[in-house]
């Protein structure tokens, strides 16, 4: 609560949250000369947004372009029609029309500030078996950045230090085949080369989301944006139904800022908010398996819901399936302090040699399919059998051998099978009973899988069967670079949960990302973007980047609605 002799400010545009929406929004309100301010509630800069993989999906964006990649807004828009089965407000036609025309503009507007994007050039749009979907790459990141080039405000920007990606965020599962191809071998050779020439010169590199919102915040502080730490929103101020500004605690003294132009919500989600997600989230919760850092506590959602703001999709997250041993070991290493971190298992499962089943003992979805999906497919298989959670990943001695699991490569530390974290067996019958699994059910399984490998084709659930899929696959596998045939003993299991990035839904936003009340009308000076709001693309996740894309693009928008 704020304490302390009350003060105001007064600004043309106030944005609450540091995340990517953010700052090109300040920047286009800088530039029709009027006064934008950030305020961000924590100490650090860049939100969920730095802490991410930092990839942005934006369809027919200029680095397509560039690269001779024919894209289209009516070849996405098919796309999303096909994709997103979702037909709720946030993710309306005039919401996408407004995304897909507006991306390629934003992403050009930040390169004419100075923002250095790539674009990988294999990362397929995740339901690539669908028209209008791409096979190349609609995603884009931005360049290697070094952290010094923040100066002072190095130490107040929220960058990862436990274990920092220092590579592209698409160059992880390349060096990850180490084992098994040269190419491989050669990414790794130059990252560890380049590893080498930064420490010499003293630069502190980073990629993903650091890079993305380092640059960001370069950029900002170039351009004379204000931003303000520890400085969180209490309430909003409104006057005759307008939203015209905030009550706030700015470093521990309350404060009431007045927003001539309006206020743009780039808050984030809910996922580190007990109370919400119990109230509306699917169940049984994993909070505890969130990747989402500790201020994303949906605060600013609740208040907006206060002013009477239309809400859609809250039981949904951005899945992903997880791990944690009760140890606080995670598949890497170990925390300080014993705390415990959820690790995604996305790249891991869908290699050969491994399949994920239910405690029936029966696979239940692609495992290379989307994080996504695969998260939502884990629900709904507890709640139809009540026996889904915690799903087993089975992995075969090979897929130990060859590939990553967590952070670890090619090994099995004794630390987790002392720990219990993997369970290790030298039948499948003992890894059953190990695990609670039903050992008839699971014989079955492998033998009908087991098949597929043979054949190459997975007649279950068609794994392997379009470009998504094998872009996490072994090539050096065949006929199938996702398929291998789980055989060869030892056996290993580890419990696998549903975890999360942010959650996925939030305020309802018109193709302005002005809050809509649950009437369906604008609530005057009131915009919104990224995870408080509910997504443009409804429960789907169409691509690499499907939630930082239409965050920054909707922060774009809102900020040139608010200019006129």
């Amino acid at each position: 609560m704020v304490t302390g002799t009350e003060r105001g400010e007064s600004v043309d545009l106030l944005i609450v949250g540091s995340g990517v929406g953010a700052v090109v929004a300040a920047l286009i309100a800088r530039d029709r000369g009027l006064m934008p301010l950030i305020v961000e509630k924590s100490d650090k800069v860049g939100g969920t947004s730095a802490l991410s993989g930092g990839v942005l999906w934006i369809p027919a964006n200029p680095l397509m372009a560039r690269d001779g990649v024919a894209d289209s807004r009516e070849r996405a828009r098919q796309y999303l029609d096909a994709a997103v089965w979702h037909r709720g407000p946030a993710a309306s036609a005039p919401r996408r029309d407004a995304f897909l025309r507006a991306g390629p503009e934003a992403v050009s507007y930040l390169e004419s500030k100075g923002m250095k994007f790539l674009r990988p050039k294999f990362w397929p749009d995740y339901h690539s078996d669908l028209p209008g979907a791409e096979q190349t790459s609609r995603s884009i990141m931005a360049e290697l950045f070094d952290l010094n080039a923040l100066g002072e405000w190095k130490q107040h920007f929220a960058a990862i230090e436990r274990a920092p990606l220092r590579f592209h965020v698409d160059e992880a599962f390349g060096m990850s085949l180490i084992k098994r191809t040269w190419r491989a071998r050669f990414l790794a050779a130059r990252f560890a080369l380049r590893v080498a020439l930064h420490k010499l010169a003293g630069r502190d590199v980073r990629g993903a989301g650091a890079a993305l919102q380092g640059r960001l915040l370069r950029i900002a502080l170039d351009n004379d944006i204000p931003i303000w730490r520890n400085t969180a929103v209490e309430s909003f101020l409104t006057d005759g139904g307008k939203v015209t500004g905030v009550l706030a605690c700015h470093e521990g003294k309350a404060i009431r800022i007045l927003s001539r132009r309006g206020v743009l919500l780039n808050s984030g989600g809910f996922a580190r908010n007990p109370q919400m997600r119990e109230h509306y989230g699917r169940k049984p919760v994993y909070s505890q398996f969130s990747a989402a850092p500790e201020t994303d506590t949906g605060e600013m959602i609740r208040a907006a819901m206060s002013l009477g703001a239309a809400v859609d999709c809250m039981d949904e997250g951005l899945w992903g399936l997880s791990s944690l041993s009760a140890q606080g070991e995670f598949p890497g290493g170990r925390l300080p302090a014993g705390s415990g971190s959820p690790v995604g298992h996305h790249f891991d499962i869908s290699l050969p040699h491994c399949i994920v089943v239910d405690q029936h003992g029966e696979r239940f979805v692609n495992e290379a399919a989307s994080y996504m999906e695969v998260g939502q497919k884990l629900y709904e298989r507890h709640t139809k059998t009540g026996k889904g959670i915690p799903a087993w990943a089975i992995i075969e001695s090979r897929h130990r051998d060859r590939y990553p699991w967590g952070m670890t490569l090619g090994r099995t530390p004794k630390a987790w099978l002392e720990s219990g974290y993997m369970k290790k067996a030298a039948s499948i019958d003992e890894l059953a009973r190990a695990c609670g699994i039903d050992e008839s059910g699971l014989r079955r399984t492998l033998e009908r899988f087991n098949r597929f490998c043979d054949t190459g084709i997975d007649d279950d659930y068609k794994r392997g069967g379009k470009a998504f899929d094998n872009c996490h696959g072994d090539p050096g596998v065949k006929p199938n670079p996702n398929l291998g045939a789980i055989e060869k003993p030892p056996f290993y299991a580890v419990a696998i949960y549903p975890g999360d990035v942010s959650t996925w839904g939030g305020l309802v936003c018109d193709e302005h990302a002005r809050v809509l009340d649950t009437s369906g009308q604008p609530i005057e000076g009131l915009y919104a973007t990224g995870t408080a709001t509910a997504s443009v693309c409804g429960r789907t996740y169409p691509g690499a980047g499907a939630s930082l894309g239409p965050a920054m693009v909707f922060g774009y928008i809102a900020a040139r609605h608010v200019v006129g």
